[in-house]
């Protein structure tokens, strides 16, 4: 015999089977209609992302005036086609919460991962004092970087006023204002005599033939941060055009490029890479040595 479902778990089952139906995109924090039904349900209720929906005994079942505020929830992600993170203007990355709104893209780089479950650390070392965060965008990989490594001080730098805006907020909501330096450059442009140890870039790499049929949601977005011109490789080239004069001798770049390999290794097909393992598979992140990128 099976058990009725609770009030909560129907709510999302049917929000779920609306986002289905509409035939959206996800893929900003959630991947699949029910995680999204599921999110955007529980934020709009004001409770904890870990609750378990079929839990009856720890919380009441929504109200008809919640009911209705959900589903005006799940109109408006259907009608606009705007990413959940927009509507909530929240999102989390690795367990940490962050700020967003339209100003930046909609934080869910794979280097997140890397700080996280310390695969970096086996090139890092007490050598390892400043960081930069190129194309910061609301700021999460600094902050997470900030959190991961105590001792580092981290520059945050990005082309856009707006995004650095998003990212101040980001800044003080954990306390980081002391350790992480927020920057506006056209790539490195604005930050000459500045040596780093460790840069992180997840910079506009997605080539036009893809950025002409991107979904609603990633329209969505400001796409200057996305955009990589014909190969995707636009910015990556003039980046590594003045990138070793700001590395230290022992540095290393962590460089996502997302579906893009094909073309990186056609634009660098000398270029000495290491790429990292990541949930998205080992052929969107990868690892420069200083002195491979200087030889280069």
């Amino acid at each position: 015999m099976t058990s009725t479902p609770s009030p909560l778990l129907e709510l999302v089952q049917a929000s779920a089977r609306q986002l289905d139906a509409a035939g959206l995109h996800f893929g900003h924090g959630t991947s699949n209609a029910f995680d999204e039904a599921a999110w955007l349900v529980l934020w709009q209720l004001g409770l904890p992302l870990d609750t378990d929906l079929d839990d009856t005994a720890s919380h009441t079942p929504p109200s008809p005036a919640q009911v209705q505020a959900v589903q005006e929830l799940i109109a408006q992600r259907i009608t606009t086609r705007k990413p959940a993170a927009y509507l909530t203007q929240e999102a989390w990355l690795q367990g940490v919460p962050f700020y967003v709104d339209e100003r930046s893209i909609v934080p869910r780089s794979l280097i997140a991962e890397l700080i996280a479950d310390a695969t970096l650390d086996v090139w890092l070392g007490t050598h390892t004092q400043r960081v930069l965060d190129l194309c910061t965008g609301n700021g999460s990989l600094a902050i997470l970087a900030a959190l991961a490594w105590p001792d580092v001080q981290v520059d945050a730098a990005d082309i856009s006023p707006d995004a650095l805006a998003v990212a101040t907020i980001n800044r003080e909501r954990h306390g980081l204002q002391q350790r992480v330096r927020l920057i506006e450059s056209d790539g490195l442009n604005q930050l000459q005599g500045q040596r780093y140890d460790l840069v992180l870039c997840n910079p506009p790499y997605v080539n036009a033939q893809s950025m002409a049929s991107l979904p609603a949601e990633y329209r969505a977005e400001p796409s200057l941060a996305l955009a990589g011109g014909s190969d995707g490789m636009d910015f990556i080239r003039q980046l590594f055009q003045h990138l070793p004069e700001h590395l230290n001798e022992q540095a290393i770049v962590v460089l996502e490029i997302g579906h893009e390999r094909a073309f990186f290794e056609a634009a660098f097909p000398t270029l000495p890479v290491t790429w990292l393992d990541t949930s998205a598979g080992d052929s969107q992140v990868l690892l420069i040595e200083a002195g491979d990128l200087r030889h280069h």
